[in-house]
């Protein structure tokens, strides 16, 4: 029974935003610690956690059961630590009392070959692509772009053998070094 003049109200439903917003407070130092835990650095950490809060953000409303929110979380931080780490231009580096001796690097003339031989390039499949440009232009061992890649050694040896194939057949004869 009711009052007169009362009226009913339901309990409002909090908003996606609310949600995420208590969920991020309780959780990011947990993440944090972990991203931390991964990587070894506090500014890559706190990056890693900053992505990984904006893929669950993004994925919020897809997560059915709110029990298994930490699980996807931590799943999201090992994958883009994973990521983050084969990423070619990623490379740990370490500060050290001594310049070490570095090589002298001259550049050769650039006649403009290597401008039109990078179009030809371009054109390979990404994974082909990926092992020439890591073998070639950043002079990684087939054990590197294994692991750069997640791939294995074998598949390395067969995908930059296709992707030469294919660069000699589509580069015009007057490009060939070995005819010059």
């Amino acid at each position: 029974m009711t009052t007169p003049g009362a009226t009913l109200t339901t309990p409002r439903r909090r908003s996606r935003d609310e949600e995420f917003a208590d969920y991020m407070a309780a959780r990011q130092a947990s993440l944090l610690r972990t991203a931390y835990l991964l990587c070894g650095d506090r500014h890559t950490a706190e990056d890693l956690v900053q992505t990984t809060l904006a893929k669950l953000y993004l994925a919020w409303d897809k997560v059915e059961a709110q029990t298994s929110l930490d699980g996807y979380a931590r799943r999201i931080l090992v994958n883009e630590h994973n990521s983050l780490w084969r990423r070619a231009w990623k490379k740990r580096e370490s500060s050290t009392a001594e310049v070490p001796d570095t090589v002298q690097h001259r550049d050769d003339y650039d006649d403009g070959t290597a401008g039109r031989l990078w179009a030809f390039v371009q054109t390979l499949p990404r994974k082909q692509r990926a092992v020439i440009v890591l073998r070639y232009y950043e002079g990684l061992s087939e054990a590197e772009i294994a692991t750069t890649l997640g791939i294995s050694p074998g598949t390395v040896k067969s995908q930059a053998s296709r992707a030469l194939a294919a660069l000699r057949d589509r580069t015009p004869s007057h490009l060939r070094e070995e005819q010059r």
